[in-house]
């Protein structure tokens, strides 16, 4: 590897036309730059002038590293400004990775207002559910991950990723509007024990399980999608009820269904997970800091 500073002043050399000449206009003696031509002489491993009377010329080899100072310095230069842009917030690529809900309601507005602050940060946005999604991060597929716990749910989180608290976030059961539990403000999970059931992606449907063996029955779970557009139109024509977070609440267009809060109350809790070395790279710490805004307003939903 050539440094900079040795080819900054041998391209300064040729410009010049001598070592006093380079010397004066990059405020070094002489003797400096004699010295930095000799270590670049030995980097390059071959002589790059030789005198010839009271100057000098470029042999060979001089002149072949004269072709490639120039595009060496403006690559330097090219990579210096991205850089301090990259410390600047102007610039910057993560990649997000957020379940659908998430996906659905956090993610946009935390990109507006990325987009706001920081409009050259561009965001890549891959969707997945948990525990995949953080397989994902480990892997190092994306920047990010968005992804939701329950209560009853144990499970190891690598030792590399950090967990970041976002919010916690109310399970509703989903009801066609014409339910009779529909009239109700809340409604008790074993009221709805004869209920068929519409399952999520397997997180939820294991916590669909536990909090319906907590109540003392068992669920008799007909459909199975995490599509929430498609658990919607299900909930609709009665073919089941569904226990979904507040958060997807928040974006029910269906007019023929409703959203009861659950009792006993139970909240799912969702994260940001990162790679530990990751929190120093200033795009990556700008989205959390918009992400951490956006679950603070959205907290209670």
């Amino acid at each position: 590897m050539f440094d900079s500073r040795h080819v900054k002043t041998f391209h300064e050399v040729v410009r010049t036309g001598s070592y006093s000449a380079a010397a004066r206009a990059l405020g070094y003696t002489q003797p400096a730059v004699t010295q930095q031509m000799k270590a670049l002489e030995r980097d390059v491993g071959s002589a790059l002038f030789v005198r010839v009377g009271r100057g000098m010329r470029l042999t060979e080899a001089g002149e072949s590293f004269a072709r490639h100072a120039r595009g060496i310095l403006d690559s330097m230069a090219a990579a210096q400004e991205q850089m301090d842009a990259l410390a600047r917030l102007k610039t910057g690529r993560v990649r997000l990775c957020a379940f659908p809900s998430a996906g659905a309601t956090l993610v946009p507005e935390t990109l507006a207002r990325l987009d706001a602050a920081h409009p050259g940060i561009r965001v890549d946005l891959l969707e997945d559910e948990p525990p995949a999604s953080l397989r994902r991060l480990a892997r190092g597929e994306c920047d990010i991950s968005l992804a939701f716990t329950y209560p009853g749910l144990h499970e190891h989180v690598p030792e590399e990723l950090v967990e970041i608290p976002l919010l916690e976030d109310q399970l509703t059961v989903l009801l066609p509007a014409r339910h009779p539990l529909a009239r109700r403000r809340a409604v008790r999970l074993h009221d709805l024990a004869g209920e068929r059931w519409i399952a999520g992606c397997p997180r939820c449907r294991a916590n669909l399980l536990h909090e319906s063996a907590e109540a003392g029955f068992v669920p008799d779970v007909a459909f199975t999608t995490d599509d929430n557009l498609a658990v919607q139109g299900l909930v609709a024509e009665g073919l089941g009820v569904a226990m979904i977070p507040a958060l997807v609440l928040t974006f029910l267009r269906h007019p023929a269904v409703t959203g009861r809060p659950l009792q006993p109350l139970t909240r799912r809790r969702i994260f940001a997970y990162v790679l530990r070395e990751h929190l120093r790279i200033p795009a990556t710490a700008a989205v959390l800091e918009q992400l951490r805004a956006v679950a603070a307003n959205k907290s209670g939903c």
